[in-house]
């Protein structure tokens, strides 16, 4: 097991506060990531929150909603945001392919380095997890693309009306012109001020349907051996290095699957993301996100949980020897500090914890309870349409006492 150092930094603070916790004091050293300093390995994770309206706009409500995460966190990672019209699933997620989305972001991405803290977009394609009823993929004119044409099982689309499931998409004929998409992104992504770009490439999305031989079943030079199936996803992290350089590049993947139809047997699945995170080593990356085994997005079929379950630090860590290592996956504070002190992993992305508490790192630093509960009839809003129904189950949620 690779074995990840953590300096002992003393920081100094001011102000007359509770004391400090010493079991998440891990959590609390600062982390070189690039040429940016992290100052906690407290991190947000891309967060689905359909707020962005109308028509995957940023606007004002997004702006707070950034700034009351920054004034602690040590990264940002934005909810999903979407390379192109085409492409999408959720009503009201943000975009990157045209000039209102850039100048909307602007707006967040300096109200967020306003309160110190770095923000790299997430740069999202659904593949065949769109439906071609959507309000903004029917706006496109073009079908639903992916690796093959294979629907994904499971979910439903509540926002259609009649809620109807998957549906089998139509095979891409050249990748390259997707990997285009989000190159166009990364150049939107750095147009609007982001300090680096992450590419989805987890949770049976695009850059995941290429990666796993049940969505992909090509037989040109994208699919077929663990190489070619890997193609895609090095190919966009090369686009994405062209725009923002490497040490602002960063890549999420999820190996155990489940979500969205997504499972190799054990075997394949170590073989292919094995191959895969050595690949990404060699192109240099800023860091590599991977999500472990989550209950909550494993669905079942026939009687038969759909994921591949495995040990993701065990099994990949030793991998990762240049970028940073970070994990993510319903960490506790206690648990998220033990394995950065033993050298696991660098830091770790919570997500839920942040939906709730805008100042997730301050509780974990003086050991506050995260007691705010969530409020899941307002978790992707309600009355879109309305500028304080967005903000409720969003930028309402109180930070603890200090």
């Amino acid at each position: 097991m690779l074995s990840r150092s953590v300096p002992t930094i003393a920081l100094t603070f001011t102000r007359n506060m509770s004391s400090k916790s010493t079991i998440t004091a891990p959590l609390f050293d600062p982390l070189q990531l690039g040429p940016l300093t992290l100052r906690n390995r407290v991190l947000m994770a891309a967060l689905t929150r359909s707020r962005s309206v109308p028509t995957s706009v940023p606007n004002d409500v997004n702006v707070e909603y950034y700034r009351q995460r920054a004034q602690s966190a040590g990264l940002i990672v934005t909810e999903g945001t979407l390379v192109a019209q085409q492409g999408t699933e959720w009503p009201h997620a943000p975009g990157l392919w045209n000039k209102e989305q850039v100048a909307g972001w602007k707006k967040v991405t300096d109200a967020v380095h306003k309160e110190g803290a770095p923000i790299f977009a997430q740069l999202w394609h659904l593949g065949r997890a769109s439906h071609p009823d959507a309000p903004e993929q029917k706006a496109t004119g073009q079908p639903v693309y992916a690796p093959s044409a294979i629907a994904a099982r499971g979910g439903k689309f509540r926002f259609i009306p009649g809620e109807p499931g998957y549906v089998t998409p139509t095979e891409i004929d050249d990748p390259t012109k997707l990997i285009d998409l989000f190159e166009q992104g990364a150049i939107n992504a750095k147009q609007a001020g982001f300090d680096g770009v992450e590419l989805h490439g987890a949770n049976g999305y695009l850059v995941h349907q290429f990666l796993d031989s049940t969505s992909n079943k090509r037989t040109d030079s994208w699919g077929g051996s663990v190489a070619n199936r890997s193609r895609f996803g090095l190919q966009v992290l090369e686009r994405l290095i062209s725009v923002f350089g490497k040490d602002r590049v960063g890549i999420k993947i999820s190996p155990c699957g489940g979500y969205n139809d997504m499972g190799m047997p054990l075997k394949e699945t170590t073989e292919t993301f094995s191959y895969f995170i050595s690949e990404i080593e060699k192109l240099g990356v800023a860091y590599i996100n991977i999500s472990r085994y989550v209950p909550a997005m494993d669905p079942e079929f026939d009687g038969k949980k759909r994921s591949t379950q495995h040990d993701v630090i065990e099994t990949y860590a030793h991998l990762v020897k240049n970028a940073k290592l970070f994990v993510g996956g319903g960490y506790t504070g206690e648990e998220a500090a033990a394995a950065v002190k033993d050298g696991k992993v660098d830091g770790v992305f919570f997500g839920m914890a942040w939906l709730t508490h805008p100042d997730v790192a301050k509780r974990f630093e003086y050991g506050k309870a995260l007691d705010n509960k969530p409020d899941f009839m307002t978790l992707y809003g309600k009355n879109y349409g309305m500028l304080e129904e967005q903000k409720k189950g969003y930028v309402d949620y109180p930070a603890a006492q200090y």
